[in-house]
């Protein structure tokens, strides 16, 4: 690399490619080495050169027996649900998709999302840490939508792939769960010439300007599964009655200092779109009635698996930047789910025990809540509390820029392709669709056959993704 002094002299200084660095730090895994990287990534692409940075972290999974060709291998990058949730970290690169991506001969990247994970994690103590004003912690957390995640993305590319013989080597291959599916197609609008290929799982976005649309079908999709759990599991009716009686009588606080409100107890039906769900939910029911019905009380081991059912104190950002993934053309969000709710299913989603006992009906369900945020978990869940005042701002905050373009999304050139679950309670079919036929050469899988989960809980889907792009199936 050649550099000028302040006199103007050339200098050379030595320049090793990240890729060829040896201080970062690796380990074995059945089947391939791992490399733990850090990239210093701007806070605000649109003022790269403002001199805010962030940290982002990425595990770099490479077969074992191509540890010497990752200048050459090309990269395979995955994008996880949320917002607000890290990658995980495989124990094996032999199951899962895992296995998928290492056979069709790439190398992988697991990208913690900005604000997430290892990446300049978002959380109070950090926020405090930093900024000394409410304003500053909502400015600075605008930059944590889909269109910075994908900014880093495109911003480690270039890094990783800096030196390769031909631009199409430099492209990426793209796999994204829900949410990743979102960034996915954000970064098809931003840079599409950055992408070979893209898989996306659950997660075609609906391109609306506001969260409102998606909520009127997600509580219809939420009314079905409840009407479905309790069909599975009748006598629930009566334990989810005696429970949530009971939370209305009594101040349940948690170890966290979290409270178990009547409303919080309703958020355990965000798992009625996974597959496994409704056993999960209800060994939670069983639990939580046999405790009352031999103590008068909810013990301490049930009160912990309640709160390890819920993320939101340790993802906060699944909260206070949920809706704001919908948000376009400076709509706010200003809790669109409460709205929604408050307006057109507060009878079928009714929390207060008093309201309830009037309708007169001693069998009657109590429904619970699927993937939706509310104003008051800001006071039922002890991390969020303390981000009140941020959350609340970012609602009303109306200066949201585009993530999506519909002009370069019909003239995309990647080949991409998606599964749609008909069922899903997370990402509402009919906008999948919409957005599918958008997107020029979207090659869409519909099926029944799996919830929201289906990439994780079975391998064939990632496979089935891959024969789509082969040509393998062509009946669809």
């Amino acid at each position: 690399m050649v550099i000028t002094n302040q006199q103007g002299d050339s200098l050379t200084r030595s320049f090793t490619h990240e890729l060829d660095r040896t201080d970062v730090e690796t380990f074995p895994i059945p089947g391939a080495k791992v490399f733990e990287r850090f990239f210093d990534c701007p806070l605000d692409y649109s003022h790269p050169n403002d001199g805010r940075h962030i940290r982002v972290f990425v595990r770099h999974i490479v077969p074992k027996t191509k540890t010497d060709k990752m200048h050459e291998l090309p990269f395979f990058l995955y994008l996880q649900g949320g917002p607000g949730f890290e990658s995980p970290m495989p124990a094996s690169v032999r199951s899962e998709w895992y296995s998928t991506a290492i056979k069709e001969g790439y190398q992988i990247l697991l990208l913690d999302q900005r604000g997430t994970g290892l990446s300049s994690p978002v959380n109070s103590a950090s926020l405090d840490a930093q900024f000394a004003t409410t304003a500053e912690k909502i400015e600075y957390l605008t930059h944590f939508r889909a269109d910075s995640i994908v900014g880093d993305c495109e911003h480690i590319r270039r890094i990783l792939c800096d030196g390769r013989k031909s631009e199409d080597s430099s492209k990426l291959t793209l796999l994204g769960q829900s949410f990743g599916g979102f960034c996915i197609t954000t970064y098809l609008s931003l840079y599409p010439d950055s992408i070979a290929k893209a898989f996306i799982t659950g997660g075609v976005p609906p391109l609306v300007d506001s969260p409102d649309p998606v909520y009127m079908a997600t509580y219809k999709r939420m009314v079905a599964r409840n009407k479905q759990y309790y069909e599975k599991y009748p006598q629930d009716i009566g334990r989810v009655r005696r429970i949530m009686k009971h939370l209305n009588k009594v101040d349940v606080q948690l170890t966290d200092g979290g409270r178990l409100s009547p409303r919080r107890f309703q958020q355990l039906g965000l798992d009625f779109g996974m597959m496994g769900g409704f056993d999960n939910v209800h060994q939670l029911v069983l639990s939580a009635a046999s405790d009352l019905k031999a103590t008068d009380r909810l013990s301490t081991r049930t009160l912990a698996s309640i709160a390890a059912a819920q993320s939101f104190d340790t993802n906060p950002l699944y909260c206070v930047l949920h809706e704001a993934i919908y948000c376009q053309n400076g709509n706010p969000s200003r809790w669109s789910a409460h709205r929604i709710r408050e307006k057109y299913y507060a009878d079928e989603f009714e929390h207060d025990w008093d309201k309830i006992v009037a309708r007169g009906d001693d069998n009657s369900p109590i429904y619970l809540t699927g993937e939706t945020v509310y104003p008051w978990m800001l006071d039922d869940y002890a991390e969020l509390r303390r981000l009140k005042d941020v959350a609340q701002g970012l609602a009303e905050y109306r200066r949201w820029g585009q993530l999506y373009d519909k002009q370069v999304l019909a003239n995309n050139t990647a080949m991409v392709a998606g599964v749609s679950y008909y069922n899903d309670m997370f990402v509402e079919f009919g906008f999948s669709e919409q957005t599918a036929q958008t997107i020029k050469g979207f090659r869409q899988w519909v099926t029944n056959e799996y919830h929201h989960n289906g990439l994780r809980m079975d391998s064939r889907v990632m496979e089935y993704l891959v024969s789509m792009l082969q040509g393998d199936v062509v009946d669809i």
